[in-house]
């Protein structure tokens, strides 16, 4: 059990948050950036927020 107090101190804890955020971001940059097939999908999906705004005439009726 004196491993889980090695957790409650800030100069221990900081640290492996740290390495937590910086392994996580890594892995978004791997995964948006890894693939070409996967890039060209996630580029075809910056319009969708403004699809709604050119269908606004049927909405109306």
């Amino acid at each position: 059990m004196e491993w889980l107090m090695w957790f409650s101190k800030a100069e221990n804890t900081k640290p492996l948050a740290l390495i937590i955020f910086f392994v996580t971001f890594i892995g978004i940059l791997i995964y948006v950036y890894g693939s070409r097939k996967r890039s060209k999908r996630l580029e075809s999906y910056r319009d969708i927020p403004f699809l709604d705004d050119q269908e606004g005439p049927k909405d109306k009726q």
